[in-house]
Protein backbone atom coordinates (compact mmCIF):
# COMPACT_ATOMS: atom_id res chain seq x y z
CA UNK A 1 0.00 0.00 0.00
CA UNK A 2 1.01 3.52 -0.43
CA UNK A 3 1.00 6.51 1.48
CA UNK A 4 -2.02 7.73 -0.23
CA UNK A 5 -4.15 4.57 0.38
CA UNK A 6 -4.41 5.90 4.05
CA UNK A 7 -6.23 8.92 6.09
CA UNK A 8 -5.86 10.81 9.10
CA UNK A 9 -9.05 11.50 10.59
CA UNK A 10 -8.98 14.75 12.69
CA UNK A 11 -12.67 14.10 13.80
CA UNK A 12 -13.85 11.30 15.78
CA UNK A 13 -15.09 10.35 18.62
CA UNK A 14 -14.60 8.55 21.87
CA UNK A 15 -17.01 6.60 24.34
CA UNK A 16 -15.28 7.30 27.89
CA UNK A 17 -15.55 3.97 29.39
CA UNK A 18 -17.61 3.42 32.79
CA UNK A 19 -14.58 3.89 35.24
CA UNK A 20 -12.46 6.62 33.53
CA UNK A 21 -13.13 8.78 36.70
CA UNK A 22 -13.80 6.47 39.36
CA UNK A 23 -10.63 4.46 38.48
CA UNK A 24 -8.33 7.81 38.82
CA UNK A 25 -10.54 9.83 41.58
CA UNK A 26 -9.14 9.98 44.79
CA UNK A 27 -10.68 8.01 47.81
CA UNK A 28 -12.49 11.34 49.08
CA UNK A 29 -13.23 11.95 45.18
CA UNK A 30 -14.69 8.60 44.22
CA UNK A 31 -18.10 9.12 45.62
CA UNK A 32 -18.54 12.83 43.35
CA UNK A 33 -16.71 12.50 40.16
CA UNK A 34 -18.65 10.96 37.16
CA UNK A 35 -19.89 7.64 37.15
CA UNK A 36 -22.52 5.22 35.91
CA UNK A 37 -25.36 3.71 36.82
CA UNK A 38 -27.74 1.43 35.95
CA UNK A 39 -31.27 3.19 36.64
CA UNK A 40 -34.48 1.79 35.07
CA UNK A 41 -32.91 -0.25 32.84
CA UNK A 42 -30.58 2.63 31.20
CA UNK A 43 -26.90 3.32 31.87
CA UNK A 44 -26.73 7.06 33.30
CA UNK A 45 -24.05 8.88 33.88
CA UNK A 46 -24.13 11.22 36.93
CA UNK A 47 -22.02 14.27 37.92
CA UNK A 48 -23.46 17.16 40.66
CA UNK A 49 -26.88 18.12 38.79
CA UNK A 50 -25.77 16.98 35.59
CA UNK A 51 -27.68 13.40 33.95
CA UNK A 52 -26.73 11.95 31.15
CA UNK A 53 -27.28 8.79 28.79
CA UNK A 54 -25.91 7.46 25.82
CA UNK A 55 -28.00 8.00 22.38
CA UNK A 56 -27.87 5.28 19.47
CA UNK A 57 -26.89 7.70 16.88
CA UNK A 58 -23.51 8.15 18.23
CA UNK A 59 -22.47 4.25 17.96
CA UNK A 60 -23.95 3.73 14.77
CA UNK A 61 -20.33 2.98 12.68
CA UNK A 62 -21.23 1.24 9.53
CA UNK A 63 -24.90 0.70 10.13
CA UNK A 64 -27.63 1.43 7.84
CA UNK A 65 -29.66 4.55 8.16
CA UNK A 66 -32.84 3.52 9.71
CA UNK A 67 -31.28 0.75 11.45
CA UNK A 68 -30.48 3.38 14.30
CA UNK A 69 -32.58 5.78 16.65
CA UNK A 70 -31.64 8.33 19.09
CA UNK A 71 -32.93 6.29 21.92
CA UNK A 72 -30.69 5.19 24.71
CA UNK A 73 -28.04 2.38 24.94
CA UNK A 74 -26.13 0.47 27.44
CA UNK A 75 -22.43 -0.42 27.30
CA UNK A 76 -23.65 -4.26 27.13
CA UNK A 77 -25.41 -3.24 23.94
CA UNK A 78 -24.49 -5.59 20.99
CA UNK A 79 -24.93 -2.21 18.78
CA UNK A 80 -21.97 -0.99 21.30
CA UNK A 81 -18.37 -2.10 18.81
CA UNK A 82 -15.49 -2.69 21.19
CA UNK A 83 -13.64 -0.07 19.60
CA UNK A 84 -15.69 2.47 20.69
CA UNK A 85 -14.90 2.50 24.60
CA UNK A 86 -11.25 0.61 23.93
CA UNK A 87 -8.31 2.60 21.74
CA UNK A 88 -6.31 -1.29 21.12
CA UNK A 89 -9.95 -2.61 19.95
CA UNK A 90 -10.56 1.06 17.76
CA UNK A 91 -6.99 0.51 16.39
CA UNK A 92 -8.48 -2.41 14.14
CA UNK A 93 -11.66 -0.45 13.16
CA UNK A 94 -8.86 1.96 12.24
CA UNK A 95 -7.23 -0.19 9.93
CA UNK A 96 -10.37 -1.68 7.88
CA UNK A 97 -11.33 1.94 7.17
CA UNK A 98 -7.37 2.97 6.27
CA UNK A 99 -6.98 5.66 9.02
CA UNK A 100 -3.66 5.84 10.40
CA UNK A 101 -4.28 8.33 12.88
CA UNK A 102 -7.59 9.95 15.15
CA UNK A 103 -8.54 12.48 16.99
CA UNK A 104 -11.17 11.69 19.28
CA UNK A 105 -13.61 13.83 20.84
CA UNK A 106 -15.58 13.41 24.32
CA UNK A 107 -18.96 12.16 24.44
CA UNK A 108 -19.82 11.91 28.16
CA UNK A 109 -18.57 15.48 29.37
CA UNK A 110 -19.57 16.90 25.94
CA UNK A 111 -17.72 18.71 23.05
CA UNK A 112 -16.02 20.90 25.33
CA UNK A 113 -16.71 19.42 28.64
CA UNK A 114 -19.79 20.94 29.44
CA UNK A 115 -20.42 18.59 31.94
CA UNK A 116 -17.82 20.73 34.57
CA UNK A 117 -18.10 24.11 33.02
CA UNK A 118 -21.40 24.73 34.58
CA UNK A 119 -20.47 22.58 38.08
CA UNK A 120 -20.33 24.18 41.49
CA UNK A 121 -17.48 22.39 42.46
CA UNK A 122 -14.46 24.06 40.43
CA UNK A 123 -11.68 22.19 41.99
CA UNK A 124 -13.51 18.95 41.76
CA UNK A 125 -14.66 19.97 37.64
CA UNK A 126 -10.76 21.08 37.27
CA UNK A 127 -9.57 17.37 38.66
CA UNK A 128 -12.53 15.51 36.35
CA UNK A 129 -11.18 17.62 33.36
CA UNK A 130 -7.09 16.81 34.06
CA UNK A 131 -8.18 13.18 34.81
CA UNK A 132 -9.90 13.18 31.24
CA UNK A 133 -7.17 14.67 29.97
CA UNK A 134 -4.44 12.21 31.39
CA UNK A 135 -6.92 9.55 30.22
CA UNK A 136 -6.76 10.97 26.22
CA UNK A 137 -2.50 10.45 26.50
CA UNK A 138 -1.89 8.01 28.71
CA UNK A 139 -5.15 5.53 28.55
CA UNK A 140 -6.01 5.94 24.80
CA UNK A 141 -3.29 7.42 22.90
CA UNK A 142 -0.32 5.45 24.30
CA UNK A 143 -0.90 1.77 24.08
CA UNK A 144 -0.92 2.40 20.00
CA UNK A 145 1.78 4.94 19.31
CA UNK A 146 1.21 7.27 15.94
CA UNK A 147 -2.32 6.24 16.30
CA UNK A 148 -4.32 8.87 17.91
CA UNK A 149 -3.66 12.59 18.25
CA UNK A 150 -4.27 13.36 21.71
CA UNK A 151 -6.47 16.15 22.71
CA UNK A 152 -7.53 18.45 26.17
CA UNK A 153 -10.70 19.87 27.66
CA UNK A 154 -10.57 23.21 29.18
CA UNK A 155 -11.66 24.78 32.60
CA UNK A 156 -13.06 27.72 30.43
CA UNK A 157 -13.98 28.95 34.21
CA UNK A 158 -10.40 30.27 34.92
CA UNK A 159 -8.11 31.00 31.44
CA UNK A 160 -4.97 31.26 33.96
CA UNK A 161 -5.77 27.36 35.36
CA UNK A 162 -6.74 27.17 31.62
CA UNK A 163 -3.43 27.81 30.35
CA UNK A 164 -1.58 26.24 33.09
CA UNK A 165 -3.25 22.89 32.00
CA UNK A 166 -2.44 23.61 28.34
CA UNK A 167 1.60 23.98 29.25
CA UNK A 168 1.01 20.60 31.48
CA UNK A 169 -0.71 18.58 28.55
CA UNK A 170 1.87 20.14 25.61
CA UNK A 171 4.60 18.66 27.97
CA UNK A 172 2.57 15.15 27.82
CA UNK A 173 2.47 14.99 24.27
CA UNK A 174 -1.27 16.45 23.60
CA UNK A 175 -1.74 17.78 20.16
CA UNK A 176 -4.89 19.95 20.23
CA UNK A 177 -7.49 21.44 22.29
CA UNK A 178 -10.90 21.93 22.41
CA UNK A 179 -12.39 25.01 22.50
CA UNK A 180 -16.29 26.49 21.93
CA UNK A 181 -17.92 27.71 18.63
CA UNK A 182 -19.13 30.20 20.23
CA UNK A 183 -18.00 30.52 24.34
CA UNK A 184 -20.87 33.51 24.89
CA UNK A 185 -23.32 30.84 24.37
CA UNK A 186 -21.73 29.05 27.25
CA UNK A 187 -22.00 32.12 29.41
CA UNK A 188 -18.03 33.19 29.11
CA UNK A 189 -17.25 35.54 27.41
CA UNK A 190 -16.89 36.08 23.65
CA UNK A 191 -13.59 36.25 21.81
CA UNK A 192 -14.03 40.08 21.04
CA UNK A 193 -13.79 40.39 25.28
CA UNK A 194 -12.23 43.67 25.65
CA UNK A 195 -10.66 42.88 28.70
CA UNK A 196 -8.39 39.96 27.41
CA UNK A 197 -10.43 37.23 29.28
CA UNK A 198 -9.09 34.59 26.52
CA UNK A 199 -5.58 36.05 26.37
CA UNK A 200 -4.06 33.49 28.93
CA UNK A 201 -5.54 30.41 26.87
CA UNK A 202 -4.73 32.01 23.64
CA UNK A 203 -0.92 32.93 24.36
CA UNK A 204 -0.34 29.32 25.65
CA UNK A 205 -2.29 27.57 23.00
CA UNK A 206 -0.07 29.56 20.48
CA UNK A 207 3.28 29.16 22.11
CA UNK A 208 2.65 25.72 22.62
CA UNK A 209 2.06 24.99 18.91
CA UNK A 210 -1.59 23.70 20.15
CA UNK A 211 -4.19 24.26 17.64
CA UNK A 212 -8.32 25.08 19.05
CA UNK A 213 -10.40 22.51 17.63
CA UNK A 214 -13.66 23.40 17.80
CA UNK A 215 -16.49 21.02 16.53
CA UNK A 216 -20.32 21.91 15.67
CA UNK A 217 -22.66 21.84 18.56
CA UNK A 218 -19.88 22.64 21.63
CA UNK A 219 -21.75 25.76 22.16
CA UNK A 220 -24.86 23.79 23.63
CA UNK A 221 -26.79 25.39 20.91
CA UNK A 222 -27.98 24.57 17.32
CA UNK A 223 -29.67 27.52 15.13
CA UNK A 224 -33.39 26.79 13.92
CA UNK A 225 -36.32 28.98 12.70
CA UNK A 226 -38.99 28.70 15.16
CA UNK A 227 -39.52 26.62 18.45
CA UNK A 228 -42.22 24.40 16.57
CA UNK A 229 -39.63 23.84 13.66
CA UNK A 230 -38.92 20.10 13.26
CA UNK A 231 -35.51 18.76 14.46
CA UNK A 232 -34.55 18.48 11.03
CA UNK A 233 -34.14 21.94 10.83
CA UNK A 234 -31.35 22.42 13.32
CA UNK A 235 -29.54 18.85 12.24
CA UNK A 236 -29.94 20.99 8.19
CA UNK A 237 -28.18 24.17 9.71
CA UNK A 238 -26.22 22.47 12.46
CA UNK A 239 -22.68 23.10 10.13
CA UNK A 240 -23.58 27.23 10.13
CA UNK A 241 -22.15 27.37 13.73
CA UNK A 242 -19.09 26.42 12.27
CA UNK A 243 -19.61 29.67 9.48
CA UNK A 244 -20.49 32.24 12.58
CA UNK A 245 -17.73 30.77 14.28
CA UNK A 246 -15.45 31.07 11.39
CA UNK A 247 -16.54 34.99 11.13
CA UNK A 248 -16.07 35.69 14.93
CA UNK A 249 -12.53 34.34 14.61
CA UNK A 250 -12.08 36.95 11.22
CA UNK A 251 -13.08 39.80 12.57
CA UNK A 252 -11.73 39.24 16.35
CA UNK A 253 -8.42 40.53 16.09
CA UNK A 254 -7.03 38.04 17.62
CA UNK A 255 -5.33 35.93 14.74
CA UNK A 256 -2.95 39.26 14.51
CA UNK A 257 -1.96 39.66 17.97
CA UNK A 258 -1.36 35.40 18.26
CA UNK A 259 0.67 34.55 14.91
CA UNK A 260 0.94 30.92 15.46
CA UNK A 261 -2.46 29.95 16.52
CA UNK A 262 -4.36 27.90 14.24
CA UNK A 263 -8.56 27.31 14.45
CA UNK A 264 -9.76 24.04 13.00
CA UNK A 265 -13.45 23.94 12.46
CA UNK A 266 -14.53 20.12 13.03
CA UNK A 267 -17.65 18.63 11.38
CA UNK A 268 -19.12 21.28 9.47
CA UNK A 269 -17.77 20.82 5.82
CA UNK A 270 -16.48 23.14 3.80
CA UNK A 271 -18.40 24.13 0.71
CA UNK A 272 -19.80 27.40 3.00
CA UNK A 273 -16.46 28.54 3.01
CA UNK A 274 -15.56 30.41 -0.01
CA UNK A 275 -18.70 32.80 0.34
CA UNK A 276 -18.19 33.39 3.84
CA UNK A 277 -15.03 34.82 2.77
CA UNK A 278 -15.97 36.53 -0.49
CA UNK A 279 -18.43 38.59 1.64
CA UNK A 280 -15.70 39.28 4.26
CA UNK A 281 -13.37 40.27 1.78
CA UNK A 282 -16.49 42.66 0.57
CA UNK A 283 -17.49 44.15 3.94
CA UNK A 284 -13.41 44.60 4.47
CA UNK A 285 -13.41 46.98 1.22
CA UNK A 286 -16.68 48.49 1.86
CA UNK A 287 -16.69 49.23 5.47
CA UNK A 288 -13.16 51.41 5.89
CA UNK A 289 -14.88 53.02 8.66
CA UNK A 290 -14.88 50.81 11.00
CA UNK A 291 -10.84 51.76 11.08
CA UNK A 292 -11.89 54.43 13.44
CA UNK A 293 -14.95 53.32 14.95
CA UNK A 294 -16.66 49.87 15.15
CA UNK A 295 -20.79 49.91 14.85
CA UNK A 296 -23.75 48.52 15.27
CA UNK A 297 -27.29 48.73 13.71
CA UNK A 298 -30.60 48.09 15.39
CA UNK A 299 -31.87 46.25 12.19
CA UNK A 300 -35.89 47.31 13.43
CA UNK A 301 -35.19 51.33 13.99
CA UNK A 302 -32.04 51.79 11.49
CA UNK A 303 -30.68 53.46 14.58
CA UNK A 304 -26.55 53.74 14.65
CA UNK A 305 -24.52 52.74 17.98
CA UNK A 306 -20.88 53.89 17.71
CA UNK A 307 -17.95 51.73 19.81
CA UNK A 308 -14.79 52.76 20.44
CA UNK A 309 -13.07 50.15 18.94
CA UNK A 310 -11.14 49.77 16.36
CA UNK A 311 -11.11 46.91 13.53
CA UNK A 312 -8.16 45.87 11.34
CA UNK A 313 -9.20 46.27 7.72
CA UNK A 314 -5.90 46.03 6.26
CA UNK A 315 -5.10 42.64 6.98
CA UNK A 316 -6.12 40.47 4.17
CA UNK A 317 -9.07 38.29 5.19
CA UNK A 318 -8.05 35.86 3.00
CA UNK A 319 -4.23 35.71 4.42
CA UNK A 320 -5.55 35.31 7.79
CA UNK A 321 -7.96 32.71 6.80
CA UNK A 322 -4.93 31.05 4.69
CA UNK A 323 -2.36 31.44 7.83
CA UNK A 324 -5.23 30.45 10.51
CA UNK A 325 -8.26 28.73 9.48
CA UNK A 326 -8.82 24.78 8.48
CA UNK A 327 -11.87 23.59 7.79
CA UNK A 328 -12.81 19.63 7.61
CA UNK A 329 -15.06 17.48 6.32
CA UNK A 330 -16.67 14.16 6.11
CA UNK A 331 -18.77 13.83 2.76
CA UNK A 332 -18.90 16.82 1.51
CA UNK A 333 -19.24 16.88 -2.35
CA UNK A 334 -20.10 20.74 -3.25
CA UNK A 335 -16.38 21.55 -1.21
CA UNK A 336 -14.59 19.26 -2.45
CA UNK A 337 -15.36 20.30 -5.90
CA UNK A 338 -14.04 23.48 -4.77
CA UNK A 339 -11.04 22.71 -2.91
CA UNK A 340 -9.15 25.71 -4.75
CA UNK A 341 -11.78 28.21 -3.39
CA UNK A 342 -11.39 26.40 0.39
CA UNK A 343 -7.44 26.16 -0.09
CA UNK A 344 -5.83 22.92 -0.44
CA UNK A 345 -3.68 23.42 2.48
CA UNK A 346 -6.71 24.87 4.56
CA UNK A 347 -8.68 21.52 4.39
CA UNK A 348 -8.55 17.89 6.40
CA UNK A 349 -10.58 15.07 6.27
CA UNK A 350 -12.37 13.49 8.95
CA UNK A 351 -14.83 10.14 9.03
CA UNK A 352 -16.78 11.03 12.18
CA UNK A 353 -16.45 7.13 13.49
CA UNK A 354 -18.74 6.52 15.10
CA UNK A 355 -21.60 8.53 14.55
CA UNK A 356 -24.48 8.25 12.43
CA UNK A 357 -22.72 11.21 9.78
CA UNK A 358 -19.57 8.86 9.60
CA UNK A 359 -18.07 7.07 7.18
CA UNK A 360 -17.30 3.79 8.44
CA UNK A 361 -16.34 0.93 6.85
CA UNK A 362 -15.75 2.75 3.47
CA UNK A 363 -13.99 6.44 4.54
CA UNK A 364 -10.80 5.71 1.86
CA UNK A 365 -13.18 5.08 -0.65
CA UNK A 366 -15.59 7.75 0.40
CA UNK A 367 -12.32 10.48 -0.09
CA UNK A 368 -11.54 8.36 -3.33
CA UNK A 369 -14.74 9.51 -4.79
CA UNK A 370 -14.38 12.96 -3.47
CA UNK A 371 -10.99 13.98 -4.37
CA UNK A 372 -11.21 11.90 -7.60
CA UNK A 373 -10.15 14.75 -10.24
CA UNK A 374 -7.12 16.04 -7.70
CA UNK A 375 -3.63 15.55 -8.35
CA UNK A 376 -1.79 13.53 -5.48
CA UNK A 377 0.45 16.07 -3.85
CA UNK A 378 -3.63 17.81 -3.36
CA UNK A 379 -5.05 14.02 -2.43
CA UNK A 380 -2.09 14.24 -0.02
CA UNK A 381 -2.45 17.54 1.82
CA UNK A 382 -6.38 16.56 2.01
CA UNK A 383 -6.08 13.04 3.47
CA UNK A 384 -2.86 13.10 5.49
CA UNK A 385 -0.07 16.25 5.00
CA UNK A 386 -2.26 19.29 6.07
CA UNK A 387 -2.78 17.33 9.45
CA UNK A 388 0.84 16.55 9.65
CA UNK A 389 1.47 20.35 9.51
CA UNK A 390 -1.08 21.50 11.21
CA UNK A 391 -0.88 19.39 14.27
CA UNK A 392 2.99 18.86 14.64
CA UNK A 393 2.60 15.03 13.75
CA UNK A 394 5.83 13.54 14.14
CA UNK A 395 6.47 11.12 11.01
CA UNK A 396 8.67 8.52 12.58
CA UNK A 397 6.00 7.83 14.71
CA UNK A 398 2.92 8.73 13.19
CA UNK A 399 3.74 6.36 9.75
CA UNK A 400 1.65 4.68 7.49
CA UNK A 401 0.33 0.85 9.47
CA UNK A 402 2.52 -1.55 7.92
CA UNK A 403 -1.16 -3.71 7.05
CA UNK A 404 -4.64 -3.53 7.59
CA UNK A 405 -6.61 -5.89 9.60
CA UNK A 406 -10.53 -6.80 7.83
CA UNK A 407 -12.77 -5.74 10.13
CA UNK A 408 -16.77 -6.89 9.54
CA UNK A 409 -19.40 -4.12 9.88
Amino acid sequence: MTTLDWLISVDDHLIEPPDLWVSRASAAERDRVPKVSRENGIDTWRYEDTVSRLQGFIACAGMEPGTFTPDPINYDDPIMRPGYTSSLERIHDMDADHVMASLCFPTVPRLVGQMFQGAKDRQLSLRCIQMWNDFQVEEWAAPAPGRFIPLMLLPMWDPFDAAVEIERCAAMGTKAICFSENPHALGFPSIHDESGYWDPVLRAANDAGLPLTIHFGSSSAVPTTSPDAPLMVSATLVPMNLAYCMTDWLWSGQLQKYPDLKICLAEGGIGWIPYILERAQNIQRMYLYAKENDFRIDMMTGELTKREMKLDMDTPIRQLYDDHIFGCFIDDRFGSEHLEACGVDNVMIETDYPHSDGTWPRSLANARERLTDCTDEVVYKVTQGNARRVFRLETEIYRTPESATEVSA
